[in-house]
């Protein structure tokens, strides 16, 4: 029996003993002699350890920036419908924000696989409010609490869920808006964003706010429609299509897609291009 400090040596030794020379390249499995050795040490590593399958490291199939804003009369978030695989741009129609009843809407970044699991629990106890009948329904900020005490339970047991989400809605007649990382870390603002929409989002909000507290419905869809279309060309993991999803005292709905106009004519302005 190997004692744990030994075992992690022994898996480093074995996975790093046909590396690659310094310059080189390194012998991918099913091409050469590596093979085998690969997989003994794959079959040690995906075995259940202390922490169980660590598959959450290695976020495969993600999406990217989420954008929420408050306005006047309720609360908007926005988010394009590409999930990528890796690095290929593959599932193009896929909806990242969500209504989740009348008074709460979502939208999340990251692992979709990780945020289609969680859904599920949530779309669960909508049903069970559904059938409650009680008049009593998940109020925003009761969906936001309980979000970070999932994510950062599974942060604290080292296998976090691999995702940003961003809650608002309508909580006794408040608009709240909410973000929550993998962390568990959480905070509420008038304006949240994931991913690159945090550098590249944010400001354009913040500028169009000015010294104004909230902006119109047709400000914030507007400011949230130039927000999707610098996302689409300086984020590589976005496209023009986006979906919006908005909440005020009426309820609840889903928007779009939307199509941003494309001009690359700035593309002349980029060296090497």
């Amino acid at each position: 029996m190997f004692s744990t400090s030994n075992k992690n040596t022994l898996f480093c030794k074995e996975f790093w003993g046909n590396g690659p020379a310094p310059g080189g390249f390194y012998n991918f499995v099913g091409t050469n002699e590596n093979t085998s050795n690969f997989n003994k040490v794959c079959k040690e590593y995906t075995t259940p350890g202390p922490f169980g399958t660590q598959h959450s490291f290695s976020p495969i199939t993600t999406g990217s920036s989420v954008v929420g804003i408050k306005f006047d009369g309720g609360v908007m978030i926005a988010a394009d419908n590409l999930v990528s695989y890796g690095s290929l741009a593959r599932y193009q129609d896929v909806e990242r924000v969500f209504k989740v009843n009348d008074k709460t809407i979502m939208g999340a970044s990251g692992d979709f696989a990780d945020f289609q699991s969680l859904k599920r629990s949530i779309d669960q106890k909508i049903i069970e409010d559904t059938c409650d009948d009680d008049e009593i329904i998940m109020k925003p900020k009761a969906l936001y609490t309980w979000l970070t005490r999932i994510l950062y339970n599974r942060r604290s047991r080292f296998n976090p869920l691999w995702l940003e989400i961003v809650v608002g809605g309508f909580d006794n007649g408040i608009p709240f808006l909410g973000h929550v990382d993998l962390r568990g870390r959480a905070y509420e603002d008038t304006v949240v964003a994931t991913s690159f929409g945090k550098h590249l989002a944010l400001p354009l909000v913040r500028e169009k706010l000015g010294d104004k507290k909230l902006l119109t419905l047709s400000e914030a869809k507007e400011v949230l429609r130039e927000c999707m279309e610098v996302l689409y060309y300086r984020d590589c993991r976005a496209i023009p299509k986006y979906m919006v999803a908005v909440c005020t005292k009426d309820g609840s709905v889903i928007e779009g897609p939307f199509n941003n106009d494309e001009n690359w004519k700035l593309a002349t302005m980029v060296k090497g291009y």
